[in-house]
């Protein structure tokens, strides 16, 4: 017989993780992530290409300050 105790935490913690990337996603749209310089923009006729080289720095650096606070937090 399975914990529905784990289980229901699991859920919880997916349900979290979830939120927190979809309200990422929506800040990110409205704080301009993906027109930032770096960010290539190729097109023909019939094709296009997009690269965020900008927008990927620019989250790298902020998951590794967020990463690195909260390790710092839980190793107290």
């Amino acid at each position: 017989m399975p914990d529905l105790q784990a289980i229901g935490k699991a859920l919880a913690l997916a349900g979290l993780v979830l939120a927190v990337i979809g309200v990422a996603l929506w800040l990110g749209g409205r704080l301009g992530l993906g027109a930032l310089p770096g960010d290539l923009r190729l097109s023909g006729e019939r094709w296009g290409c997009f690269v965020p080289i900008g927008s990927m720095i620019v989250l790298s650096l902020v998951l590794t300050v967020v990463i690195n606070v909260i390790l710092r937090i839980l190793n107290r």
